[in-house]
């Protein structure tokens, strides 16, 4: 090696390391840059001629001496060593012997009014945290070393572009690497820090740096694919989703916000373990400390503004109940067994904001962090709708869910009516026949006129979406709600615009008539037409039960009909009079828990 470096170094004309050449030595540095030869040239010749060291001695002198111009110069030239982004010289760069008198270099900026306090910061400020006491010194040198490159690297590349100093970047991850390694051949090691984060003698402060070691401790952990799954089944053994799920009850909010980051990591690399284990403690418990509780408590009872309704909250429930995803590894009855448990006893928790804020009578929401919370709440329920088709339409229209909700689209917080319109608009796009009876005898897309018409001259994203809903009826020929909105609703929305939406739903409506009307002179005379137009058949409601991929199987099923027995029918005229025999009788839901009836209703939509 030392005759490689000579004879490289010949290929390179390097001026002494001395003051008054600090000058020829920086253009040097700058002259190198597009030739990554040179650039591998120089490096070798600066470390085989001892330049780092010297250059630090310089440094010392310059400052001693206060000589602005020459630590300028320093400056200039530690920073095209950097550059040059070669690991031979990091070695020495970020040597205990070097590392201060080149972050001291570094502090001399020429676009600074002032120094930078660089050295202070290393010496005094950022001290080594031992969450847990490491006794091998060396392990102690590698870390400090990784903490100093991080730190050169936020100087010198504040706002790095993908694949800048890409040998710099892989000297961290490499070395970061090693450091776990080592951590992991320590048996002991993870056992202590799980034990102390379960004691609750440990104080809030310590816990804190436990759970931010921890965190950084899994970021590098789930990376690596070849140590990945290794890594997780020894987070099983020592029951570490136990011990997560107490750390997001905890008061402190920087533990719980870590936990969170943690949980999110799991979910995002091995969402099954977390689903399993959210499954196993649905099946075992009925109390209130279950992890799928904690998530939602999280989104909507967190005090902290910043912390409430976050995203990663949202895609750690929605991770934990997709169902979808459970039917790779458990079979379809364990699945709808899941959502029976998911429907009594944690659904409610999830909606009991939303009910609470809207009752019969309006009340404004001024508090923008529960507006958000709302509109979070309603982002779940939306994905709800999209993959439990079952469970999420007996529970819209037992609690007359989205009747509720559209009361928000009175509000002043634009998001949240947007809100409130999008799960209306998720419910339609499942074509549903029990949804669609259940919207028009509730008259239910009155908010959503209302709302158009007091938008009719203007241009903004909830007019945009209430007419995409009305166009998608018409694209998607729900004829049965076009017919409830232009026989209701067409006189209000005459004069909308664009006027080609409401034009295409009249079209559409007067085509079905048309048709129908075709029909019914293909009819013999020996049958009454206009009772027969009167009363036309639309299909049985109890057969409109449809479910998702995780339903399907195992969802009850229909005994069959005996061949005496006829089909019962609900016929239009039925249904346009439903509203007075009560919404939940007709759908089959008793308006009461304690009706006497109640168990043979249930057990008449079950069937």
């Amino acid at each position: 090696m030392p005759k490689e470096m000579g004879r490289l170094s010949n290929f390179i004309d390097l001026p002494t390391c001395e003051l008054h050449r600090l000058t020829e030595i920086a253009e040097l540095l700058t002259s190198v840059r597009l030739s990554r030869t040179r650039k591998a040239r120089l490096a070798l010749a600066l470390k085989s001629g001892g330049y780092i060291p010297k250059l630090v001695e310089i440094f010392q002198i310059c400052e001693s001496e206060k000589d602005t111009e020459g630590l300028r110069h320093l400056f200039d030239v530690v920073r095209g060593i950097l550059f040059l982004d070669k690991a031979t010289l990091f070695e020495v760069i970020f040597s205990d012997e070097c590392i201060l008198g080149v972050v001291g270099c570094l502090e001399y900026d020429p676009c600074l009014a002032q120094p930078a306090q660089h050295r202070e910061f290393l010496t005094n400020a950022a001290k080594l945290h031992e969450a847990i006491p490491i006794q091998d010194p060396e392990l102690k040198k590698k870390i400090s070393r990784v903490f100093r490159a991080q730190y050169i690297q936020a100087i010198i590349t504040p706002n790095p572009s993908e694949g800048f100093l890409s040998t710099l970047n892989s000297f961290i991850s490499s070395s970061k690497e090693e450091i776990l390694r080592e951590l992991q051949k320590d048996e002991a090691f993870l056992p202590k820090v799980f034990a102390q984060l379960a004691n609750e003698a440990t104080s809030s402060e310590q816990q804190c740096e436990l759970m931010k070691f921890f965190k950084e401790f899994c970021a590098f952990s789930f990376m690596s694919r070849e140590r990945r799954n290794e890594f997780l089944q020894t987070l099983g053994k020592l029951g570490f989703l136990p011990t997560l799920e107490k750390l997001m009850a905890t008061d402190d909010l920087q533990v719980r916000s870590t936990a969170t980051d943690i949980l999110s990591y799991l979910v995002e690399f091995s969402p099954a373990i977390v689903q399993d284990f959210a499954l196993q403690e649905a099946r075992q418990s009925e109390n209130d400390t279950q992890l799928i509780i904690k998530v939602i408590e999280q989104m909507i009872c967190t005090p902290d503004p910043e912390f409430g309704g976050d995203n990663q909250l949202m895609e750690i429930f929605c991770a934990l109940i997709n169902t979808d995803k459970m039917l790779a590894r458990v079979s379809h009855l364990e699945v709808f067994e899941f959502l029976d448990i998911f429907y009594d006893r944690y659904i409610h928790i999830l909606t009991a904001p939303l009910l609470a804020h809207t009752a019969e009578e309006w009340h404004e929401i001024e508090n923008y962090q529960k507006a958000e919370i709302l509109a979070t709440v309603l982002k779940m329920l939306s994905f709800c709708v999209e993959r439990h088709r079952y469970h999420m339409k007996i529970y819209v229209i037992k609690n007359d869910l989205l009747r509720r909700t559209l009361v928000l689209m009175k509000s002043k917080h634009k998001f949240l009516a947007l809100s409130a319109l999008r799960f209306m608009r998720k419910i339609i796009g499942q074509k549903d026949e029990l949804y669609n009876h259940y919207i028009t005898l509730g008259n239910l897309f009155e908010p959503v006129v209302n709302a158009v018409v007091d938008n009719k001259n203007r241009c903004n994203i909830l007019k945009s979406a209430s007419m995409e809903m009305f166009e998608f009826i018409q694209r998607e020929n729900i004829n049965f709600l076009i017919a409830h909105i232009v026989e209701n609703f067409s006189d209000a929305l005459e004069s909308v615009k664009p006027t080609h939406t409401f034009q295409g739903l009249k079209t559409k409506y007067e085509q079905a008539k048309d048709q129908q009307k075709k029909k019914l002179d293909s009819v013999p005379s020996v049958l009454p037409v206009e009772t027969f137009a009167k009363e036309a058949i639309v299909s049985p409601v109890d057969e409109g039960l449809q479910t998702s991929a995780g339903e399907e199987k195992a969802a009850p099923t229909s005994p069959p009909r005996s061949k005496d027995s006829s089909p019962t029918y609900t016929t239009l005229t039925t249904v346009m009079e439903a509203p007075k025999r009560g919404l939940f009788e007709i759908f089959g839901f008793p308006d009461d828990e304690d009706d006497e009836a109640a168990p043979k209703k249930r057990a008449r939509l079950d069937s």
